[in-house]
């Protein structure tokens, strides 16, 4: 009887000593069909956290441990990446088709459920569309709109009862500041809408020498790309924009980029800044109006543009067209232009 009670208690330790430590790991196995890769690696927001081997037949197995609860990347190569919600004590299984990567994938175990939903949030970002279709409704037909999509994205995060709590508050903040996005440039797109006049800069430094003002193109449209030499979205229009330059030449219209370079980004100095932005213009040959917008952030303010690049098309009395226009890559562009007749 005391061999028996010594050895009921003896797997009762182990079986909490295991239970404890699996607390302190994650157990992450599944299988990938028509895998060719050999290893999956886990990265967190500083960098890979691990690596783990992948079996001929696709399936993989090993465990991790990972500073916090948080969103990772589970990636087999460059092009094959799919997020994964991981804190330590789950137990979640993947399986899914490689050459289908994280659209396939079936996750499963603890845990699993913040994988499914991080899934779920990004499919309906996905479904959205362009959100200037949606800033240009009508605002009785705004407002249905984003009434529909508040309940919907509410439906997916209530679909999911065990979320952890940290991904629960980032993805309620997450939804709230795109909620809060859309009805504050929707207001502001209507107090800078169409057929309002526009905001004015004056005195920018022109890169051909002198100054010019907005007022300094009246009677023609005016295309203004708003950027900055340190932007690679702003630079990689820059070839579809001198395309645009080209095609439109003798025109009706100005092509005005406006540089908001500035000290802090160029050694604490404006001269460096100015330099850098003569520089570059240079150096790229670039056409059209080039101007530099110095110490002077009204313009930028007034259409409260906090990101580059931002294209604003005005007509030839000074009104706005377009608060937040086409970029010139965009083929909706030049179907703009042709229906102004420019």
């Amino acid at each position: 009887m005391k061999k028996l009670s010594l050895a009921l208690i003896t797997l009762l330790v182990i079986a909490s000593c295991t239970k404890e430590h699996s607390k302190e790991f994650i157990s992450l196995s599944g299988k990938l069909e028509n895998n060719k890769d050999s290893i999956i690696t886990i990265s967190g927001r500083k960098g890979p956290i691990k690596t783990i081997s992948i079996n001929k037949d696709g399936s993989f197995k090993d465990t991790l441990k990972v500073e916090k609860a948080d969103m990772y990347t589970f990636q087999t190569s460059r092009t094959k990446r799919a997020p994964l919600y991981l804190k330590n004590g789950f137990d979640i299984s993947i399986k899914g088709d490689a050459e289908k990567f994280m659209t396939s994938f079936e996750y499963s175990g603890a845990g699993s459920s913040n994988s499914k939903f991080i899934i779920a949030q990004l499919d309906k970002s996905k479904s959205l569309g362009n959100p200037a279709d949606i800033l240009a409704l009508d605002k009785e037909a705004f407002t249905a709109k984003i009434n529909v999509l508040k309940k919907e994205y509410d439906s997916i995060l209530f679909s999911y009862n065990d979320l952890d709590s940290s991904l629960l508050n980032m993805a309620t903040k997450q939804n709230k500041q795109m909620f809060d996005y859309f009805e504050k440039t929707y207001d502001s797109n209507k107090k800078m809408g169409k057929g309002k006049a526009s905001p004015k800069f004056e005195n920018y430094a022109d890169f051909k020498g002198g100054k010019k003002s907005l007022d300094s193109f009246k009677g023609k449209y005016v295309y203004i790309d708003v950027w900055a030499t340190w932007c690679g979205p702003c630079i990689r229009e820059i070839p579809s924009l001198q395309k645009l330059e080209k095609e439109y030449h003798n025109k009706n219209i100005e092509f005005v980029s406006i540089s908001t370079d500035e000290s802090r980004r160029s050694g604490g100095s404006w001269e460096a800044a100015e330099k850098k932005w003569r520089d570059f213009v240079k150096a790229k040959q670039m056409t059209g109006v080039q101007l530099w917008s110095g110490l002077d952030i009204s313009f930028q303010q007034a259409y409260q543009i906090n990101s580059i690049p931002r294209f604003i098309l005005i007509d030839p009395q000074g009104n706005i067209v377009d608060s937040n226009a086409p970029r010139p890559s965009d083929p909706r562009l030049k179907t703009l232009f042709n229906s102004l007749k420019i």
